[in-house]
């Protein structure tokens, strides 16, 4: 059976049809977008057509689809006093189904699939409209027939109307946003309270400076306010992380947590904090598609990220190959900012900094290793440097190299408890550039000063 001849999605099969009311559940845009062209009559299974219809009559009446709790709910109300026993047993398994199903990963096939075939779909039924009015002479209607069937089934947005829409540019923006836990780098002029939602911030460091305890300081930073976060780890293992989060939230040091399970137990229990799912992939394994799919995932079993931290881009699988490393590392990125846009989260991972960077005062762009066009992409490029003597001793600096939500170029010294990864600005009075390296070459000169008479005194 052909495209042309068939009304309903009976030709993709079982599996196909139950894979689009996935994607309803999942995708609201998507789901926008089908909701002008698609009806429930599409499908030829019942459980499924009677979904939809309850689906998309919720979003009819409150402009928002429903999650897959209320939509439980609808249908158990729904069908509690009838007697279509067999109807509820399939929805019922059917939905704790899709719940419980870990095979996401023919979605966006399906989504592509399913809306070019009703988007056909609704071209046909306009030719056919169009027939009919040709014959009864009302050739006008026909050309506002054909310009509707054209324009269902794409983005709702037509895009910013500069002088229809003034009044949006004049409305305060609600920036709703992730706290660093650093609170000069959240102040209003620099972050405005932290990361936001569609946002990618970076923080570029060279190797064993404390790029993973950045990470983790602010993971935990946005447990602490309610937030939930995923962590994608592609180096340490789940439960390393776990015990770094721990030992962060708890105030003990990494390698007593395990002693003081008692200890941790309690605090969690006393205390309000949002969900926190750490997740372990192989190095050089994970795609963005790959991520994609398992937040699909975790949404269908009802965890929606508020922050999600990759640690980290560089070491992620690029979908596509290059011949050159930086074009897959910049690929990388920019799809790394598309699903923080599609997915409405604020997203923070990190980036090793090149060779030339171990000695120097502050990391800047430039020693972005690989690929520059990394920072171009990000919304905020913070780095962290710490010279041999700092880190002996736990001090650093943490500068902030781009920011589009506010001033950059700013320099804090900190100090970086690495048993708990913390991070505190031990002065809050920003320091120059220029201050930096005059304070770098005044301690150099006293050290060799002293080190001069030394061998002059022996």
């Amino acid at each position: 059976m052909t495209e042309s001849n068939t009304g309903h999605f009976r030709q993709y099969g079982k599996n196909f049809q139950e894979k689009i009311f996935q994607c309803l559940l999942i995708d609201s845009d998507w789901a926008t977008q089908m909701s002008e062209v698609m009806t429930h009559e599409y499908f030829d299974i019942r459980y499924l057509s009677y979904l939809t219809e309850k689906f998309f009559s919720y979003f009819k009446k409150y402009k928002s689809f429903p999650s897959l709790h209320i939509l439980i709910t609808i249908v158990r109300d729904d069908l509690r006093e009838g007697k279509d026993i067999l109807l509820r047993d399939q929805v019922v398994e059917f939905l704790h189904r899709i719940k419980a199903s870990s095979d996401m990963s023919d979605l966006q096939f399906v989504k592509e699939k399913s809306l070019d075939f009703c988007r056909k779909k609704a071209m046909r039924d306009a030719l056919e409209e169009s027939v009919g009015l040709i014959a009864a002479d009302k050739y006008d209607s026909v050309i506002g027939v054909m310009k509707q069937a054209l324009s269902v089934g794409t983005p709702s947005t037509v895009g910013h109307d500069f002088f229809q829409d003034i009044e949006a540019r004049f409305t305060k923006i609600n920036r709703v946003t992730c706290p660093t836990g650093i609170p000069p780098l959240d102040k209003k002029d620099v972050m405005n309270g932290g990361l936001a939602r569609g946002e990618i911030g970076v923080v570029t460091a060279n190797t064993g400076v404390g790029k993973s305890h950045f990470l983790v300081h602010v993971g935990s930073e946005a447990l602490r306010v309610g937030k939930n976060v995923l962590h994608y780890t592609f180096e340490l293992t789940e439960t390393s992380v776990g015990i770094r989060y721990d030992s962060n939230l708890c105030n003990i040091p990494s390698n007593q947590v395990i002693d003081k399970k008692q200890e941790v137990l309690e605090f969690y229990n006393n205390t309000d904090l949002g969900r926190l799912i750490i997740k372990e992939y192989p190095t050089g394994s994970a795609t963005i598609s790959t991520l994609r799919n398992h937040i699909e995932k975790l949404q269908l079993k009802s965890f929606i990220p508020s922050l999600i931290i990759i640690d980290y881009a560089d070491i992620m699988r690029s979908t596509r190959q290059y011949d050159s490393l930086r074009h897959e590392l910049k690929l990388i990125y920019e799809e790394l900012r598309n699903l923080a846009m599609d997915l409405n989260i604020p997203i923070w991972t990190a980036s090793q900094a090149n060779r030339e960077s171990a000695n120097s005062s502050v990391v800047g762009l430039e020693n972005m290793s690989e690929a520059y066009g990394k920072a171009m992409v990000a919304d905020v490029v913070v780095s962290l440097s710490r010279k041999p003597m700092e880190k002996a001793e736990g001090f650093g600096r943490l500068f902030v190299a781009k920011n589009r939500a506010g001033r950059d170029g700013i320099l804090f010294p900190i100090h970086l408890d690495t048993a708990m990864s913390k991070i505190v600005i031990v002065d809050d009075s920003e320091l120059s550039l220029k201050e930096i390296v005059d304070h770098d070459n005044a301690s150099m000169k006293n050290l060799l000063k002293s080190k001069w008479k030394e061998i002059n005194c022996g």
